[in-house]
This record gives C-alpha cells, sequence and structure tokens, in this order.
C-alpha cells in the first residue's frame, strides 16, 4: 500500500498522525544514543574505580597502621602530651 492509497482511503488527518508518531519514534532514539553512551562510560568508569578500591582494600599495609608510639625500646614516648 503506498502514501496515496493510505491518503485516498484513510485520508490526511490519519496519515499526519501516522507520520507523527513514526517521527517520534526515530526522535527518542535518536535522544537516546547518547544517553546510552553515557551510560556505558559510567559503568566502565566505575568498574575501574571499584576494582582500583578492592586492590587497595585488600592488600596489607607495608608499615604499622599506629606509629605513635615507638617499637624499639620501654622507655616513654617523647611525642605523648598528656
Amino acid at each position: 500500500m503506498s502514501t496515496f492509497d493510505v491518503l485516498q482511503r484513510f485520508g490526511t488527518w490519519r496519515l499526519l498522525r501516522f507520520t507523527g508518531a513514526l517521527l517520534l519514534f526515530v526522535a527518542l532514539h535518536l535522544v537516546r544514543i547518547p544517553l546510552v553512551l553515557v551510560a556505558l562510560a559510567l559503568e566502565v568508569a566505575l568498574g575501574l574505580i571499584d576494582g582500583y578500591a578492592s586492590r587497595q582494600a585488600s592488600t596489607p599495609p607495608r608499615r604499622p597502621v599506629n606509629d605513635f608510639y615507638a617499637h624499639t625500646t620501654r622507655k616513654e614516648a617523647g611525642n605523648v602530651y598528656a
């Protein structure tokens, strides 16, 4: 069925409604593409950040965590102010 057959059988108003619906469908899909690309970029970035944070949290510390007290002798620490 051609455009002219639809125009003759259903009228101008129906043809305009169909064309408008088709253009709206195409426009919504064109708007959706950049949003999908942004979501994909965010997913990759968050995955990299999550991997980095997991590696940092799972590695043991290289030096003592609490360096407030001296570890060598039994004498009183000089940096304690009470």
